[in-house]
């Protein structure tokens, strides 16, 4: 009896290394994350009148097998870089739990369902744009964080495409709406990775990745960079309410968040602390997801 047990615990935790093994290849908190944007573009676009609910589920199962592809590419172009980096050692791929020839297959599946299913039930557009984010990720940006700073810009482009990604699912075109959330996520990544590359910057630099604002790393002009484009953000808050993206009530929200996430890069640029940017990279987790949701609730109430 006790062969069967064996092998039935054996296969069991075979599965769930694999489950893990997956959540890490495709970075499932970083995608779901990205699906929330996409989730947001969608809702603000739709309102009650053009609400679909099982277009709203495809576009999340879409948009996570797009999103989940591209982090699984950047992985298999990184494989040997990662296993210089702690924070990546372990990395399926590599630690060769996961063969290059079976991410190789699953990121080609993912890729092509997602985009698939975009265009075929929703619309071409939608799929244009979650086609176009994943090539800049995955064939630009990946590339290029070894070769210069301006990857992070890249980067930004395809990072800030999510929300477009759910409008034009919802209506199939874009509009001043639609360009306001990109603007919003694009200028937001730039002291979100800035402050992530800051703490990481040891890490990153055993791997040779330029992600600071200069080559010199953690300086000064570094962190006068890092606040001048969390100055950007603010212009936006303005014509936000200029373009009837957010009201009063949620325009003085939106302000108050953005002075306090200006306040944060302000204090790294006053110390240079390693404390401080940290403080700014997990101000800038809630600041995005926040004032989405004040986009969303401003517009229902």
């Amino acid at each position: 009896m006790s062969q069967p047990i064996t092998a039935q615990k054996t296969t069991s935790l075979s599965v769930s290394s694999k489950i893990r093994d997956f959540v890490q290849l495709v970075k499932f908190r970083l995608t779901l994350m990205v699906v929330f944007s996409t989730a947001i573009g969608y809702v603000i676009a739709a309102g009650t009148e053009y609400f679909v609910f099982s277009t709203f589920f495809l576009l999340l199962f879409s948009g996570f097998l797009i999103t989940g592809a591209a982090n699984g590419i950047n992985q298999i172009i990184e494989r040997d870089l990662d296993k210089l980096m702690t924070r990546t050692q372990n990395r399926p791929i590599a630690q060769e739990r996961l063969s290059l020839g079976e991410a190789v297959l699953l990121v080609s599946l993912m890729s092509f369902a997602g985009i698939f299913l975009l265009g075929k039930f929703i619309n071409p557009l939608s799929a244009i744009i979650g086609g176009v984010s994943l090539l800049v990720y995955a064939f630009l940006y990946t590339p290029l964080k070894q070769k210069t700073s301006w990857s992070v810009w890249i980067g930004a482009i395809a990072g800030a495409a999510p929300p477009l990604i759910g409008y034009a699912a919802a209506v199939g075109y874009t509009n001043t709406t639609a360009w306001m959330l990109f603007a919003f996520q694009f200028v937001w990544q730039l002291p979100h990775f800035w402050a992530l590359a800051w703490v990481l910057n040891y890490e990153y630099n055993k791997a040779g990745f330029y992600l600071m604002p200069t080559k010199e790393g953690r300086t000064k002009q570094s962190a006068l960079i890092t606040l001048i484009s969390t100055a950007g953000l603010l212009p936006l808050v303005f014509m936000s309410y200029q373009t009837g993206l957010t009201q009063r009530v949620g325009s003085f929200v939106l302000l108050l968040a953005t002075l306090h996430f200006m306040h944060q890069a302000y204090r790294l640029y006053k110390t240079c602390d390693l404390k401080e940017a940290k403080q700014l990279m997990f101000g800038s987790f809630y600041y995005l997801p926040l004032i989405q949701l004040v986009f969303v609730l401003d517009l229902y109430f």
